[in-house]
């Protein structure tokens, strides 16, 4: 009984029938028409070829991102200059949006600005003097923003 427990447990014996190295075939069994698995080491070798290139990539990828910049500086900063317009227009619009929203802050707000726009009309447009200084002021402006 001991002998039949040891023959049943003991597992097929493999023998290597002139397949490529690395593949195993079972003794007695057809193995013509089995799909033939690759060894272990072509596998190890794949992920190390793919680890290489991913390494090999993400070294030279600050090389890619400074050549990609170096040809589009222009447009990459007009592109960053809209965005930063839109942002600074919708940030506005939210702001006044939210001084509209408390009573009684936009009617005085209003006031002022009509009581400012009548004060510079008197003060500039009125006399031709006036009106020269005005000229006067707006081109020393260009030149201080100009240079």
């Amino acid at each position: 009984m001991a002998n039949v427990m040891e023959t049943q447990q003991q597992p097929p014996e493999t023998v290597n029938s002139g397949s490529p190295d690395g593949v195993l075939a079972l003794e007695g069994v057809d193995t013509a028409k089995l799909p033939k698995l690759m060894p272990a080491k072509a596998y190890e070798s794949q992920w190390q070829r793919v680890s290489r290139q991913i390494v090999d990539f993400l070294d030279q990828l600050p090389n890619y991102l400074g050549s990609f910049f170096d040809k589009n500086k222009q447009a990459l900063l007009t592109f960053g200059l809209i965005l930063s317009a839109i942002v600074t227009v919708k940030v506005a619009i939210a702001v006044l949006d939210a001084i509209h929203g408390v009573p009684l802050l936009a009617p005085i707000f209003e006031i002022i600005g009509i009581i400012y726009a009548i004060w510079f009309t008197f003060r500039y447009l009125i006399k031709a003097e006036t009106r020269q200084e005005l000229v006067h002021k707006v081109n020393s402006f260009k030149q201080q923003l100009i240079g």
